[in-house]
């Protein structure tokens, strides 16, 4: 059979040697609402405990391995990487915390090496010299008051000296801060 018109002229063809298409697949795999449902429970598992209080924790860390500790370090100043800081950081034994070894911390689609946020890099070091590191600095830290316990209590040389009671100083080696009312 055959259809003419003025410029179209249409046949009838084989249909032995068309081969169909297969029927459209489903739209969707699942309904979405289950998905919704499915997806904010991961979000909840992720997040945890930590979005209990205004702002969350945007520095929150998994726990490191047996024998390492890890800090979050600055990486970006203004933007900008500072390449000095990061040099002082792997002499003092910091080395980056793979991405691999925590994809729940980085976007998915992304190839980020490094686990980053808001300019801070999360870092590891053997916890042995963090503790030697901490050691160092509690020790830095009770020289320089011992440096001003001296400096208050000397005096120059052809003064009186400051051992009499009324004018000994007062020295006091705790710190408290009042707690504010609501």
């Amino acid at each position: 059979m055959s259809v003419k018109s003025s410029k179209i002229k249409i046949e009838e063809a084989d249909t032995s040697m068309v081969a169909r298409r297969e029927p459209r697949p489903e739209m969707r795999d699942e309904d979405p609402r289950e998905r919704a449902k499915k997806r904010a429970e991961q979000i909840r598992n992720l997040k945890g405990d930590f979005d209990d209080f205004e702002g969350g924790n945007d520095f929150w860390a998994p726990d490191a391995p047996p024998g390492w500790t890890y800090e979050w370090k600055r990486h970006l100043v203004a933007g900008q990487e500072d390449p000095t800081h990061m040099v002082e950081l792997l002499r003092d034994g910091w080395e980056p915390v793979p991405t691999n070894r925590h994809p729940e911390m980085m976007p998915g689609q992304g190839n980020y090496p490094n686990i980053i946020r808001k300019g801070m890099m999360l870092m590891e070091r053997p916890t042995e010299l963090v503790r030697d590191a901490k050691e160092g600095e509690r020790r830095k830290a009770l020289n320089q008051v011992r440096a001003k316990e001296a400096q208050l209590s000397g005096t120059p040389e052809g003064t009186m000296s400051r051992n009499e009671e009324g004018v000994r100083p007062k020295i006091k080696k705790s710190f408290s801060t009042p707690i504010p009312e609501e």
